[in-house]
């Protein structure tokens, strides 16, 4: 075979084994006959959608400091969005996300529907590639992380909590976020949140907060809330 025609093959060889390594990303919406689903439809749409789905991932992955699909990223082949007419906000289960056409129909007329509903899907996404400690984590720490994902992609809402409050480091979502934000920073360690995901794959333990950081979980939340007069 001629050298041309070998690496005419290798490449084709190359351009399968990218194709078949990467994940897919897809979006439907089965609510379209009511207002939520016409509202999605008309401010952001299935296409905008899937490609928020696709670089939601790009960030999740490059937050979690995974460059390649080896075994420190889950193991997911496809990424799917539903539009539905349910209630609550959207949840996911496994690999497939779902979000409540309700909410989006509900969602303040002269708000930007568009970017709310990037930053659920980018919160959504997080849940997808997270590790959970094999269900050994606390929920509010898997929300916060989430939610941490979706304020540095600079999607938090404006009703979110302001840094230092909150009660409890575990109390979940944008109060968790806020506390993760300040975990991974210069003031402890950057890329915190990245080390922390990394160690959840096998399991969970607060003595995760030492080993990263040097410090307990909760003097991290005690020196968090001091440096915002908390």
């Amino acid at each position: 075979m001629k050298p041309s025609h070998v690496a005419a093959l290798a490449a084709l060889m190359a351009a399968v084994a990218a194709t078949a390594g990467a994940v897919t990303f897809d979006a439907t919406n089965t609510a379209s006959n009511t207002a939520g689903g016409q509202r999605f439809d008309r401010e952001v749409g299935v296409d905008y959608a899937k490609q928020m789905l696709a670089d939601a991932s790009s960030f999740i992955w490059d937050t979690f400091e995974q460059p390649g699909d080896g075994g420190d990223r889950k193991p997911v082949d496809a990424v799917t969005l539903t539009v539905e007419d349910i209630d609550g906000v959207a949840f996911t289960s496994g690999d497939g996300i779902h979000l409540s056409a309700r909410y989006v129909g509900g969602y303040s007329a002269t708000g930007d529907v568009r970017a709310e509903v990037t930053g659920v899907l980018y919160h959504e996404a997080t849940h997808v590639w997270q590790w959970d400690g094999r269900g050994g984590a606390d929920g509010g720490l898997i929300e916060g992380i989430a939610d941490f994902v979706r304020l540095r992609a600079g999607y938090a809402p404006p009703h979110w909590v302001q840094p230092g409050q909150g009660d409890r480091w575990d109390q979940g979502y944008d109060v968790t976020a806020r506390f993760l934000d300040y975990c991974d920073s210069p003031a402890v360690v950057q890329g915190f949140v990245a080390q922390l995901n990394g160690k959840m794959k096998d399991g969970y333990s607060d003595d995760f907060f030492v080993q990263i950081s040097g410090k307990t979980v909760d003097q991290l939340w005690q020196d968090y809330k001091a440096k915002y007069g908390g």
